[in-house]
């Protein structure tokens, strides 16, 4: 099975906790989210999925999933400059319907997703039509990886639970991801003495 789908199997599990459905409206753990839209965003991790890879191959040339980082525009945007809030707001449109509605929407997702990685090369160009350009098809799912593992902490977090444990297929390539943005954030030696050194370790060796 495809890490991908593990993790999106970890949204279903978490969703459908009694904890998150009775915060729904509630604030979240992020700053300007509910608990609902921060589910929407977690769950959109799915139907981008399924959104994106569905459609025709891109004639783009694929960049690199660090190069991707390097331009996206939301890493250290203010909470209320356009592109959160426009994030914010598809995560609430999404979760409009509530938890039970959602839920069902990421298992036709998940069912959907199997057909079409086992249809699909890893290395199908998949156009990121927000951002204007394509990654491989594995470097995309990465991507949704790092966001699911993200966010499923933060949503935990914010109904008083610990999100489920993914695999390490799912946590291997998120951790690499995340400790070569914070290296390119924060440097080398701030990372490695942050995991190794107690003593001298930096404030914060946050990715984004």
């Amino acid at each position: 099975m495809h890490p991908y789908l593990s993790a999106v199997d970890s949204i279903v599990d978490l969703l459908g906790r009694s904890e998150v459905a009775a915060a729904w409206d509630s604030p979240s753990a992020l700053a300007e989210w509910t608990v609902g839209g921060l589910a929407g965003h977690l769950a959109g991790q799915a139907f981008s999925g399924v959104t994106l890879i569905e459609a025709e191959p891109s004639d783009l040339a694929p960049i690199t999933l660090d190069e991707h980082y390097e331009r996206v525009s939301w890493i250290g945007a203010a909470v209320d400059d356009d592109v959160s809030v426009g994030i914010r707001s598809g995560g609430d449109s999404n979760a409009a319907e509530g938890a039970e509605a959602l839920v069902a929407r990421v298992v036709s997702a998940r069912s959907r997703l199997e057909v079409l990685l086992a249809e699909t090369s890893p290395d199908r160009p998949v156009l990121v039509p927000w951002q204007g350009w394509a990654l491989r098809r594995d470097d995309f799912l990465v991507m949704r990886m790092m966001e699911i593992v993200v966010h499923s902490d933060d949503l935990g977090a914010s109904v008083g639970m610990t999100a489920p444990t993914v695999g390490p297929a799912v946590l291997d390539p998120v951790l690499a991801l995340l400790t070569r943005l914070a290296v390119r954030r924060h440097g080398q030696s701030a990372v490695v003495a942050a995991l190794t050194r107690a003593e001298r370790a930096p404030a914060r060796i946050n990715a984004f």
